[in-house]
């Protein structure tokens, strides 16, 4: 059930027209993704802007998603996290009703749960849906970080736990998971160390950087798989510069400023309180721009 929910996975930004989701260009944004090799997509997380989505939108989102993946190779993990544990069951319920393969749900932010309230909050979840889930833990922004002890616990009490979006930017935490336990699937959360994480066992990667180049990342991903190391290492490192230009503010900005430069979107909206890059950041995407080749423009 879980083994198709591994490899080159791409965090998909939400494009917005008139302050509204525009669902034509989300379904163009995700068939270029299909057509570049993409084994799964990840609509409404935190790179889709879903903190300031409603849930009708966030809903939406999923919807398209499926729908456009459907009879394709590519499947779905949608975003089901909120600081609420009730509405991240909602979000989960929804998207196994409409077809999602399975769920990534990030830690609930800002109320600083203690790791029993985390275990609860994640039982709770896994228990309310058959399909898979993909825990995500990214202290950085949710001031709450999923410790080994409590992700080892749920992986070993929750059948559909099956791993973990590790966001920590430590590589260290990716050896420790996995080290204890070699059956859980980590997946890489930062670009600048997709391939050191999967060198090490990871399973894949959720990526930002693929929105723009999901051809190398997806190449990237599987030569690791493959244990073509030298190779995907090589892709990495000429990704390297780009993965540090699109993180030069908060994501989503300098992606989606990327990926308006580049013709990939229309309308370069964002939501507030999310504003557009500096002029000098804007600047110093271009540049790095020039120096990639972008497919499926």
């Amino acid at each position: 059930m879980t083994k198709s929910l591994k490899g080159a996975m791409t965090a998909l930004v939400t494009p917005f027209k008139k302050g509204k989701l525009d669902e034509e260009q989300y379904a163009k944004l995700i068939k270029r993704q299909i057509d570049n090799s993409i084994d799964v997509v990840v609509p409404v997380g935190t790179t889709g802007e879903s903190a300031t989505l409603n849930h009708e939108e966030h809903k939406r989102c999923i919807e398209i998603a499926v729908d456009t993946c459907k009879d394709t190779d590519t499947k779905v993990i949608a975003g089901a996290g909120s600081n609420a544990t009730h509405e991240a069951v909602d979000l989960a319920k929804f998207a196994q009703k409409h077809g999602a393969n399975g769920i990534l749900s990030v830690t609930p932010y800002y109320n600083k749960p203690m790791q029993e309230g985390l275990y609860q909050h994640y039982k709770a979840l896994a228990n309310s849906v058959d399909i898979p889930v993909l825990l995500y833990n990214v202290p950085g922004r949710t001031a709450c970080d999923l410790l080994p002890q409590t992700v080892y616990r749920l992986f070993n009490e929750c059948e559909n736990i099956y791993g973990i979006k590790e966001a920590t930017g430590s590589i260290e935490r990716c050896v420790d998971l996995l080290a204890h336990e070699p059956n859980l699937t980590v997946v890489s959360g930062d670009d600048a160390i997709n391939y050191p994480i999967l060198s090490n066992g990871g399973s894949g990667v959720i990526s930002v950087t693929s929105n723009l180049l999901p051809d190398q990342t997806a190449m990237l991903t599987h030569l690791a798989l493959d244990g073509d190391f030298h190779g995907a290492k090589a892709i990495n490192d000429k990704l390297y510069e780009i993965n540090k230009a699109l993180f030069c503010e908060s994501n989503p900005i300098p992606i989606k400023a990327a990926m308006y430069i580049a013709g990939l979107l229309n309308t370069l909206e964002y939501r507030l309180p999310l504003t557009k890059p500096s002029k000098e950041h804007m600047k110093k995407i271009e540049e790095v721009l020039k120096k990639y080749e972008i497919k499926g423009m």
